[in-house]
């Protein structure tokens, strides 16, 4: 049997600008932090001639092309495993449609327990350009590219795209002492709404690939916080990080009317009243999870728990995307 995980993530900054819409003509940055909530794979052998794949339903089919699974159907002919005598099982800490990048986790684990089933070991940046050749090229999705890469090298990583499509990516250059306070400081609180990513991010695709001045300008400024926040790790300030995440925050809920509602808005006011510095909805918007940066954890804790919202307590992970039993 292979078991594979691949974490969640959350962004740290310059959100958006990693859509090849946007990248492809002006660069993107960003930065994001593996978490160790996580998507498994698991695929085993079977006595059974033909493929069986288990999600959130279960297929049985003799031929890959016909597997339902867009992302599954891919990852089989991409990796060149016939399927035969196989079970894939996939299995996710936190629902999908959260806002914490589920999708790109589970596209790299699986191409990865693929791979390895082929006996061939994929670098962290083949893995996730792999995976961005599924969800964007193949299947066409108006997404970014940011799941894949922080998913595949785990860790609190900086993402430089170019418009030759080529992705830089390093370590976070922070100090031990405020990598900690940062992971002890930022807190995640599920809404209850869950959303499909794409239906979000097209919009802005669409605004982006026609040249709407509005959005560009958006993501220019998105990007500029991205730097901004990059200081501020590196000089130990992440208060001002929490500040520039407000800002932020104000900035992306001018990109889309469905970036969030009345009801987010009052549960995100009552955060900054109640202990926070910053915060945001992490991932395209309009549900999943919001995030703060607090000063004062303890009461920000109680009144978003008392508004009914739950918390999910969480620590970096800086191992990616691997194998875990083979």
């Amino acid at each position: 049997m292979i078991i594979v995980r691949s974490p969640l993530r959350i962004t740290l900054g310059g959100g958006g600008t990693d859509l090849p819409s946007y990248y492809r003509n002006h660069g993107g940055f960003l930065m994001a932090a593996a978490i160790d909530r996580y998507v498994y794979i698991t695929l085993h052998q079977t006595f059974v001639e033909d493929l069986i794949v288990k999600y959130s339903k279960t297929e049985r089919v003799s031929d890959v092309g016909d597997i339902e699974h867009p992302i599954v159907r891919e990852a089989f002919r991409l990796s060149g495993v016939d399927g035969r005598f196989l079970e894939m099982t996939s299995m996710a800490d936190i629902p999908a449609g959260t806002g914490l990048g589920s999708s790109g986790s589970f596209t790299t684990a699986l191409l990865k327990a693929l791979y390895t089933f082929t006996k061939r070991q994929l670098s962290p940046a083949e893995v996730a350009e792999l995976a961005c050749k599924i969800e964007i090229d193949i299947l066409g999705e108006p997404i970014g590219k940011q799941d894949q890469y922080a998913a595949a090298y785990g860790g609190v990583t900086c993402f430089r795209y170019h418009p030759s499509n080529a992705v830089e990516a390093w370590p976070l250059p922070i100090s031990r002492e405020t990598l900690y306070n940062l992971e002890d400081n930022l807190m995640l609180f599920f809404t209850g709404f869950s959303r499909q990513a794409s239906s979000i991010l097209k919009e802005q695709d669409d605004k982006s690939r026609s040249m709407d001045q509005g959005m560009t300008d958006n993501l220019h400024f998105v990007k500029e916080l991205g730097e901004r926040s990059l200081k501020a790790f590196e000089t130990g300030e992440l208060e001002e990080f929490g500040r520039i995440m407000h800002e932020h925050w104000l900035h992306k809920k001018q990109r889309s009317k469905s970036m969030s509602n009345l009801e987010i808005d009052s549960w995100y006011d009552l955060g900054m009243q109640n202990g926070a510095v910053g915060g945001k909805l992490v991932g395209a918007g309009g549900g999943g999870f919001l995030m703060f940066y607090a000063h004062d954890k303890t009461r920000l804790r109680h009144a978003m728990t008392e508004a009914g919202l739950k918390e999910v307590r969480f620590r970096f992970d800086f191992e990616g995307t691997k194998v875990v039993v083979q």
